[in-house]
């Protein structure tokens, strides 16, 4: 165990994880624990949710069981995956704290994913201070596991190399070797990232523009029929075109058969078929991937009692590993006051 890379990944409990989530991370997430070359540690990030929905607990409380449903659902094992929730390990905590004793706020508001964010969620002068302290608290995420593999999107660069300067500066300052230096693990390019049904470049539970793995068949046709496609391809003989057309970006994610798939976008090109007729062949594809994920959530969704229990037992055991490293930091520091009493 001591050999392996360690990961670390996590989602914020905002609600139902979509199928965005899963071609970005979820499924790539149960390749690399089933490789049997890493000890992986999923969190789902309860406290980095508050930053901004603090006044709406029950939202992320609610959200919580929903994302274990959807880990267990496409394939995360809690016999080979440490699946734990972020408010129960009391040592990130600490550690955000000392972390921010040797970060300014003025390199904070320089983070370009934050400062994005900040943009998006439309603060203005209003930034709550735990959520332009968050890339700190991922900072500790990472660090509590020692994790040296972190998958990422292409947008968490930044966060990444604010990690690895406060990695570089703890270590500095107190002249030990404690923390290990994080490295973010990206998307191939053109992967990793599905557009919403509406053709925006982004799916999106606060778009509505999204397809959840909970979604039943029926939703999930009516959601395909729906897609965006070539306002162009007025009739069936038009030539239609595929580049931004959403129905062939989810069938090259999707869709095993890629000679079918080229030969479908040749016969677009050309004109001759149809949206409808497409996008129901895209509905039997998604339908075919996602029954069996669709069936193991409804089944797991029976006893939500057990989901809690997998969540607590991870939650403990991640507690242990934090814990050793929280007790490494302190001596670094000097702070184990009653070490030897």
């Amino acid at each position: 165990m001591a050999d392996k890379h360690v990961i670390l990944t996590a989602d914020r409990p905002t609600g139902k994880l979509h199928i965005g989530h899963y071609i970005g991370s979820l499924r790539n997430r149960v390749k690399l624990q089933n490789s049997g070359d890493y000890q992986t540690f999923i969190m789902i990030a309860d406290m980095q949710a508050l930053t901004d929905n603090a006044r709406d607990p029950e939202k992320i409380r609610r959200s919580l069981i929903e994302v274990a449903l959807d880990y267990l659902a496409v394939g995360i094992d809690p016999e080979k995956s440490t699946i734990l929730v972020q408010s129960q390990i009391p040592a990130l905590n600490e550690l955000t704290m000392h972390y921010m004793n040797i970060v300014s706020v003025s390199r904070l508001e320089r983070n370009p994913t934050v400062k994005t964010e900040i943009r998006q969620k439309s603060f203005g002068q209003s930034v709550p201070a735990g959520f332009l302290m968050y890339p700190v608290s991922q900072t500790a995420d990472i660090t509590a596991f020692k994790a040296d593999t972190v998958p990422v999107g292409d947008d968490q660069e930044p966060m990444m190399e604010q990690a690895r300067e406060i990695v570089r500066s703890f270590n500095h300052i107190y002249n030990k070797e404690v923390l290990v230096e994080p490295y973010g693990v990206f998307p191939p390019k053109g992967e990793g990232r599905l557009p919403g049904l509406d053709g925006n470049a982004k799916m999106s539970k606060s778009l509505n523009n999204a397809i959840y793995l909970a979604d039943d068949p029926d939703t999930m046709q009516k959601k395909v029929m729906s897609m965006y496609t070539d306002p162009n391809h007025i009739h069936v003989e038009d030539p239609g075109q595929i580049e931004g057309n959403t129905v062939f970006t989810y069938l090259d994610a999707f869709d095993p058969d890629k000679a079918k798939v080229a030969e479908l976008k040749a016969q677009y090109q050309r004109g001759g078929l149809g949206d409808v007729k497409i996008k129901r062949y895209l509905n039997e594809v998604l339908q075919a991937e996602f029954e069996p994920i669709r069936q193991r959530r409804a089944e797991f969704a029976k006893d939500p009692d057990h989901v809690l229990q997998i969540l607590k037992a991870g939650s403990e055991k991640a507690n242990q590993v934090a814990d050793q490293t929280l007790q490494e930091v302190r001596d670094a520091i000097g702070i184990n006051y009653f070490k030897n009493l």
